[in-house]
């Protein structure tokens, strides 16, 4: 496993090797060849970042570069990364296509810290007690996480998230059907052609690997492009 000062990272070469690559394409493409540290490097660093929550001043002095370089790194491949993420609409036709028939729809809440302030209120889940950001994320029927949703306030409920990205109209589109726990009774009343079955347990497992989750302190949306960026690493890891 690539190690990184003190840490070692549970991640497969594959992963840290997609994102040195990647960064070097970006680096092509912008005609800037030239940074710090070599891609493979950064990406380790970011990567480590990511996993460990790593402290940003710490890994930056572990590796002779400021704190500021080591967070632009951490933007941009974020950002890049984040960029790689499926679309709703193609990540359901793209499961159809497989010959899938279902898809598993689950919501969450990420935790943040809390904030003073009026504009903070909305980011508080009566139901998890606690202040964060609400996202969705559907998987395929093996559990592969294919599509996460944007950043919502933490009070937004499953339903109204649901309604909000268009959730029935794109099975219906891709001819897929959807699991779902209690959290989305209601959202589908159809009952002669129904597409959600709500009793199902998801999860956000795989996901929550990632402890720079375990309370972010970052603005929403921040937040979408660093869940949507763990998702492709994610599903790096899974399917290597």
């Amino acid at each position: 496993m690539p190690a990184c000062l003190q840490c070692r990272l549970p991640l497969s070469t594959r992963t840290v090797n997609h994102l040195a690559d990647l960064l070097r394409r970006h680096l092509k493409a912008i005609r800037s060849h030239w940074r710090l540290l070599p891609p493979g490097k950064i990406a380790v660093i970011v990567l480590a970042v990511l996993r460990h929550d790593q402290r940003l001043a710490d890994i930056a002095g572990g590796n002779d570069v400021s704190e500021s370089t080591v967070r632009r790194w951490r933007d941009e491949l974020i950002g890049l990364l984040s960029a790689q993420a499926p679309r709703l609409d193609r990540a359901l036709k793209k499961v159809a296509k497989q010959g899938g028939e279902v898809v598993l729809i689950d919501g969450t809440l990420i935790r943040t810290r809390r904030r003073t302030g009026k504009a903070d209120r909305r980011n508080y889940s009566g139901k998890h007690r606690s202040h964060g950001l609400h996202f969705l994320a559907l998987t395929d029927e093996n559990g592969r996480l294919i599509w996460i949703s944007v950043a919502r306030p933490g009070r937004t409920h499953d339903n109204t998230a649901a309604r909000h990205d268009h959730i029935l109209a794109h099975l219906r589109a891709a001819g897929l059907g959807a699991l779902a726990d209690l959290g989305f009774r209601g959202l589908d009343n159809d009952i002669l052609d129904p597409v959600i079955v709500t009793g199902y347990i998801a999860g956000f497992a795989h996901l929550k690997n990632w402890r720079i989750l375990t309370k972010l302190r970052t603005n929403p949306a921040r937040a979408t492009r660093l869940l949507r960026a763990l998702l492709v690493l994610t599903n790096i890891e899974i399917n290597r």
